[in-house]
């Protein structure tokens, strides 16, 4: 009987969380997806746990992650319902948690990576065995902790005698190369994706995201502060790196912003923020793999069709596609990973891939929480 695994998935954008039942039968099958949206008192407590705030962070913290666990149990209950699934066909749930802070090397020389996640709680309320902190032995075994993405998507998008990559849009943007031959498959943070374009988008239109890319659609980059802003040294340090809102955030737009930016449309700022994705990745793509001709995107970024046109623009001859056309819808990829990871758990085989992540070496990833 082909063992389910259930994947969820709260990213860097903080809108919610995705799920997915799926089955690794010699490829992949996704027999039910859903998503919960995070409250708001949720959405703006794990927003501020993001940086430094120095009041009680451990209790507001520890609380945030029971949160967290319920939403996550609310897609659980939703998606055995959707598939007709009892808890106990299910072999184990993937639960990334939710990333706080992310500082891999630093300090000490380990740094840490810490996602919020209360996986006790998981198992109580769902009744099903929780796999969960992949990121740290990673980091433990000298690694960035990410992207653990790039190990999946070259077993779902990757083809014999083609030169492809995948890029995922989430709050931040990350690259996974896939060769089409034996070489090594990579994978790397390009840089900031929906988390300014989010934030600037709330800021000024009171909405949580730019639907399509219109407001952004409807700007003009500002070359200045373009410029600006891709001088930040992350763009320039060599692979593998990753990153998160511990740089990219809103204070480190602030810092960028010239009065002439503040007395502009707004609109402007967002369309240079759309700009500097599209050029950030595009750059990235040319520079570490030049031959690729097919690159494939998912995420929620993958929906912006002002962004997908910037990158299309930014990359002539290279075949843009929405990873729906390749197997999987692009809110169900990075769920589907984590459902994936968990099986590699269970399985006891290697979860990470030390040239996207810099490790020692491959590492079984995570911890299991029985039922």
């Amino acid at each position: 009987m082909t063992a389910l695994f259930i994947g969820l998935m709260s990213g860097t954008s903080l809108d919610g969380v995705d799920g997915v039942i799926a089955a690794f039968d010699g490829g992949v099958t996704v027999h039910a997806h859903a998503s919960v949206d995070f409250d708001a008192a949720l959405r703006a407590e794990l927003l501020a746990l993001n940086q430094p705030q120095g009041v009680d962070e451990l209790h507001r913290a520890a609380l945030a992650a029971n949160g967290l666990a319920r939403h996550y149990a609310a897609v659980v209950r939703q998606l055995l319902d959707q598939a007709g699934r009892a808890a106990g066909s299910i072999r184990a749930m993937g639960a990334h948690g939710q990333t706080v802070r992310h500082r891999p090397g630093a300090f000490d020389g380990t740094g840490y990576t810490l996602q919020l996640n209360n996986p006790a709680l998981l198992a109580e309320l769902t009744g099903l065995p929780v796999a969960c902190d992949f990121r740290s032995r990673d980091v433990a075994a000298g690694g960035q902790g990410a992207p653990l993405v790039p190990a999946f998507h070259a077993a779902l998008f990757g083809r014999s005698g083609e030169d492809r990559a995948a890029l995922n849009l989430g709050g931040i943007a990350n690259l996974s190369l896939l060769p089409g031959d034996d070489g090594p498959v990579r994978g790397f943070d390009c840089g900031p994706a929906n988390a300014l374009l989010d934030h600037w988008c709330h800021l000024h239109r009171g909405t949580a995201f730019d639907a399509g890319g219109a407001w952004a659609a409807s700007g003009s980059v500002r070359p200045a502060l373009l410029q600006r802003l891709l001088a930040e040294p992350y763009f320039a340090q060599p692979i593998p790196k990753s990153t998160g809102r511990d740089l990219f955030h809103p204070q480190w737009l602030a810092q960028h912003l010239q009065p002439d930016d503040l007395a502009a449309n707004p609109c402007d700022v967002q369309a240079t923020l759309a700009e500097l994705t599209a050029r950030s990745c595009a750059e990235a793509l040319r520079l570490h793999a030049p031959g690729v001709r097919r690159l494939i995107v998912c995420g929620g970024g993958a929906a912006n069709d002002d962004l997908m046109r910037r990158l299309t623009q930014q990359l002539p001859g290279v075949a843009i596609d929405s990873s729906a056309a390749h197997g999987l819808p692009p809110q169900q990829v990075e769920a589907t990973a984590f459902a994936w990871l968990a099986q590699r758990l269970v399985a006891g085989e290697p979860g990470n891939l030390p040239m996207a992540t810099g490790a020692r070496g491959l590492r079984v990833l995570g911890a299991l929480y029985p039922a």
